[in-house]
């Protein structure tokens, strides 16, 4: 029952008390070394990418939210659907981009659905608490990453295992789940983690429960003067195992299993209320084993996922994939100055998906699996070098040797050049790298719309900018990239009179471009300022739903070694999306007014076991549309509390 007593409630706890880390706690924090744009670990002053980095303090802050909001504050990412119902499919627009040209990586192995369109991966299924660090990699990256590195990389790396021989870790968020036209507030989201996790000696473990749960918005909203549609339900749970060993002081072997339902209410894409649901169940396993030697180190991770999905709509589908992928390497150090990467990576897939015919009620195979599947095999070198005068150059090349498509090659060079001017340090840096995402099987396999003659996209990315730093206290950068589209899969009309589609390999060429403007300034050591700028200029064919400008800043206060509070802010420019009229079978072109969003979350160490967290989102109760028609979060609550054992 709706009750207004939990945001007096809320007010008075922000009143008292807040929780915050023994740390200072940054809304996009970088870090002094990375690790993603080479696969190995290096001083940033070193690194010829723009690396973003978040911290497993700026994590903890955003327990209760999803991994797409806090990834969608990071410059040139647009991850479109993030603020709307949580059961909302997410768009990953980057640098002028779609889905498929994002690759998500999990403990160093990517992860992809072979069953979906784009052959992406959902978001929704990891959870903000199982994370110790977000790396965002931009820019054409399938020398080391492969197939779909054509504009970002995220790759999440999970928690470890405690150090100590028993270790208990649980949080619980209660917060409202409501529109900006909603008046009142109660508890319609919940959010529970729970982690156990030790070392006894050589042996390790970890054990970890997620569940999330929203009742309070609706898919689509409603127009003025209907009656406010139903709430679109999403229920999301998580499980995860992990079992490891500490072999010798130099290997480390571990392996998990880990097991993710997800059910997501929807309504008609005719803007009606319904009650469809949509429901994916995935079962992964998988391992990491790290070798390290005087020399160097290898490495050997592998994830296999079996996903399956069911849509219960108007249009009912079942559709289900199996995926292995695996990625080894060797890293050598040669010199100090020296370093280099071989490795293997490797993935094959496999789909199924099943209709129900019109005027039949029992599911018939569209796809089968028997068919529907391929394999590729990557080798790929990569060599670092810096050398002794401030300059460092990155580059590499991988052949992807698809079952399909023969052999593909990308390369990459990421030159850059750091010096000193007094107390000041400044960085050139450049790059020119190619990658190319091959289709995915319902793309080639559909019998309706997939194309057996499709060819894989190629991508070529270069980028030039400047960064300009003073110890932990400043840091400017700039980056202009210039992305260049060849071979697009695209989705074409190919009879008008049947309205029959099909997809195809575009013979246009597409480009995109922008500037990615980054500042961090700390003047003391609890205040931090951080403000991101993207401007975009995506080609015109690929424009819906990606501004032109879009800006972050937060501003972080650490009045205390427990308390935390900082304030975060959100501008996007108007956008262009387009619709189905059912009304006149049209697809017809409208403008999504721009919008600000404002939040605030503070936080509080209360005693050694216990902390207690408040957010305060969309603080001015904004109206705005990140698709057309579809329902967005207003001003909503969140109160947790955390226990540590």
């Amino acid at each position: 029952m709706r009750t207004n007593v939990f945001f007096y409630a809320a007010l008075f706890s922000s009143c008292i008390c807040v929780f915050a880390q023994q740390q200072p706690l940054d809304s996009i924090q970088k870090l002094d070394s990375v690790y993603i744009d080479t696969k190995i670990s290096i001083g940033r002053k070193h690194s010829g990418k723009m690396v973003t980095v978040i911290a497993e303090e700026t994590l903890q802050q955003n327990i209760g939210k999803s991994v797409a909001q806090v990834v969608n504050e990071v410059a040139g990412f647009e991850i479109n659907g993030s603020n709307s119902n949580n059961g909302q499919n997410l768009g990953y627009f980057v640098r002028g981009g779609k889905n498929r040209q994002v690759l998500i990586i999990v403990d160093g192995v990517p992860v992809n659905d072979a069953s979906q369109i784009a052959n992406d991966y959902d978001l929704r299924l990891v959870p903000v608490a199982n994370i110790e660090k977000i790396e965002i990699l931009k820019g054409a990256s399938s020398v080391l990453y492969g197939s779909g590195a054509a504009t970002a990389v995220i790759s999440i790396t999970t928690k470890k295992a405690s150090k100590k021989p028993f270790a208990v870790t649980t949080t619980s968020i209660f917060g409202t789940d409501k529109s900006a036209e909603d008046s009142k507030y109660a508890v319609e989201s919940i959010t529970n983690a729970a982690t156990l996790s030790g070392t006894a000696g050589k042996f390790f473990y970890q054990a970890d429960a997620n569940h999330k749960y929203s009742n309070g918005i609706s898919a689509i909203a409603a127009t003025e003067g209907e009656e406010p549609f139903e709430e679109d339900m999403f229920n999301n749970f998580n499980g995860k195992l992990n079992l490891g060993l500490n072999m010798a002081k130099n290997i480390t072997v571990s392996r998990f299993v880990a097991i993710d339902r997800l059910s997501a209410g929807f309504d008609d894409f005719s803007y009606t209320d319904a009650h469809y649901v949509s429901t994916t169940e995935q079962f992964r396993t998988g391992g990491h084993f790290q070798w390290k030697f005087n020399k160097g180190r290898y490495i050997f991770n592998d994830n296999y996922n079996v996903i399956k999905r069911e849509i219960a709509s108007s249009f009912p589908a079942k559709y289900d994939s199996k995926s292995y992928q695996f990625d080894h390497y060797l890293q050598y150090n040669f010199h100090p100055q020296l370093k280099a990467i071989l490795g293997l990576n490797g993935n094959f897939s496999e789909m199924n998906s099943f209709t129900i015919p019109f005027g039949e009620t029992q599911f018939s195979e569209e796809v089968s699996s028997d068919t529907a599947k391929f394999n590729y095999f990557d080798p790929y070198v990569n060599v670092l070098y810096a050398s002794g005068f401030g300059g460092t150059l990155n580059f590499g090349v991988r052949a992807n040797i698809h079952s399909l498509y023969g052999t593909n090659w990308v390369y990459q060079v990421n030159p850059s050049y750091r010096f000193e001017a007094g107390n000041w340090g400044v960085k050139l840096l450049g790059s020119y790298s190619t990658a190319y995402i091959t289709p995915s099987l319902y793309q080639i396999y559909d019998p309706i719309y997939g194309n057996s003659t499709l060819q894989p996209e190629e991508n070529t990315t270069i980028e030039g900018g400047f960064e300009i730093s003073k110890g932990a206290v400043f840091t400017l950068s700039a980056l202009y990239f210039q992305r260049k589209e060849e071979n697009f899969v695209d989705f074409i009309l190919i009879d008008e009179t049947s309205f029959l589609y099909q997809y195809q390999n575009s013979q246009a060429i597409f480009e995109a471009s922008g500037v990615e403007v980054e500042l961090e300034v700390r003047p003391f050591n609890n205040l931090n300022f951080t403000f991101n700028y993207t401007y975009t200029k995506p080609d015109e064919r690929f424009a819906l739903r990606i501004p032109k400008q879009k800006l972050n800043a937060n501003l972080s206060y650490q009045p205390d070694n427990k308390t935390s509070l900082s304030v975060s802010f959100q501008y996007v420019s108007d956008r262009e999306d387009r619709f189905f009229n059912p009304e006149t079978f049209e697809s017809e072109t409208i403008t999504l007014e721009k919008y600000t969003i404002t939040n605030f979350a503070a936080q509080r160490q209360v005693t050694k076991n216990i902390h207690l967290l408040l957010g305060l989102d969309n603080i001015f109760n904004t109206e705005f549309e990140e698709l057309y028609r579809y329902q967005t979060k207003g001003r909503n609550i969140r109160l947790g509390f955390g226990l540590r054992f």
